[in-house]
């Protein structure tokens, strides 16, 4: 443990003992789960060594202008190669050219920008407005905002069927005080919505499509739960309980070859794999903590895990046995949530993992661009 995470500690400590309280307060558990992490970091960092970084840091892109707070997520223009990423609470978008690693365009005058897809067949880049309550569709040329889609407020987290052109969108729940919550159907090309499909829950984060089937997978954060929707017949169709090994449950990745789930818990920070068939619990292993992003790599068999300072990967063995194979540094565990790099993209065609560091104190926003090494 480095002297920094010692002094941390003890400072954490130090308030329970001062304020003479018999439990820590909820700011001070707070603090303590950081420290915990930083020191989970600095405690896996040795296999980081011995086995060699699975990603190497390549480029840093400086996004200047920008105050502090959460990004939130990525979408890639493969043929233009343009990478887009929201700057969520700056209500902005910021476009990257891939290639020269350099700011190209800022889309500013967004409310809560959450997340986006980009059709390179239309030429056109659709922006979800969470706390504008639509999608907003901009020219893809010359950034022009051309349509307007309504949507249920807190409109967040996505899904794209590339056969159908359908977008789903999770919106309602909590901010629109309901018990429940929508995954909104919308039909990319005509920009109209088409139909939703109604939750019982008042918290979802994060889906994943299936292609060779009929269903999404989302987490049902509400219920420490994972849910099974038939996007067909427009309806949950299974609902498998995870709350035996975490809770909070955010960021969701799949291997749908092999018929794993991949479900990142805040509390405590694991990774909890499933099987998509049955629901069962294969395992749980700790990762980084409060993270929103993860992502299966099909081509190294990894799931990369961005959150509180550092980039969990862990190697997948076969479908039933995972190790984490490093604690890649990110950016330093700091106090505020809305300050962590924990968003973050795999772009497999270009075998390149971006993060992205919100701005923190003088230190300006960025964007890290890793090469993903063997």
């Amino acid at each position: 443990m480095g002297p920094e995470v010692a002094r941390q500690v003890r400072a954490v400590f130090q308030q329970a003992m001062e304020r003479e309280a018999v439990q820590f307060t909820e700011e001070i558990m707070r603090q303590l789960q950081f420290v915990l992490v930083a020191v989970f970091v600095l405690f896996t960092a040795s296999a980081w060594a011995q086995n060699g970084a699975p990603l190497k840091l390549i480029h840093t892109i400086q996004v200047p202008g920008l105050h502090a707070g959460d990004f939130g997520h990525f979408t890639i223009d493969l043929p233009s190669h343009r990478l887009f990423a929201t700057a969520e609470d700056n209500g902005k978008v910021e476009i990257i050219d891939t290639h020269t690693n350099k700011l190209l365009h800022t889309i500013a005058g967004l409310k809560s920008p959450h997340n986006l897809l980009f059709r390179d067949d239309l030429d056109k880049l659709f922006v979800v407005d969470g706390d504008a309550s639509e999608i907003k569709v901009y020219n893809g040329t010359t950034y022009r905002l051309v349509e307007h889609i309504p949507m249920t407020i807190d409109a967040d987290s996505i899904a794209y069927d590339p056969v159908t052109k359908y977008l789903y969108v999770v919106s309602g729940g909590r901010a629109a005080h309901t018990p429940y919550s929508f995954i909104e159907i919308v039909d990319t090309t005509t920009s109209k919505k088409v139909g939703k499909i109604k939750i019982d829950t008042n918290r979802i984060q994060a889906l994943a499509l299936e292609k060779s089937g009929p269903y999404i997978y989302c987490n049902l954060t509400g219920e420490n739960a994972v849910g099974e929707v038939n996007h067909v017949k427009r309806s949950l169709v299974a609902t498998w309980s995870i709350a035996s090994k975490g809770q909070q449950a955010v960021p969701l990745a799949y291997d749908e070859a092999d018929h794993r789930l991949f479900v990142v818990t805040r509390t405590p920070a694991k990774l909890i794999v499933l099987n998509s068939q049955s629901g069962k619990i294969i395992t749980a292993l700790p990762c980084v903590g409060f993270a929103d992003d993860a992502v299966y790599d099909a081509r190294h068999k990894r799931i990369y895990i961005a959150g509180s300072g550092a980039v969990s990967v862990f190697q997948q063995q076969d479908p039933d046995h995972y190790t984490l194979i490093a604690n890649v540094p990110g950016s330093y565990p700091l106090p505020r949530q809305k300050d962590i790099a924990k968003t973050a993209f795999l772009v497999p065609e270009l075998n390149r993992y971006y993060l992205a560091v919100p701005r923190h104190g003088t230190h300006e926003a960025e964007v890290q661009v890793y090469e993903v090494l063997p």
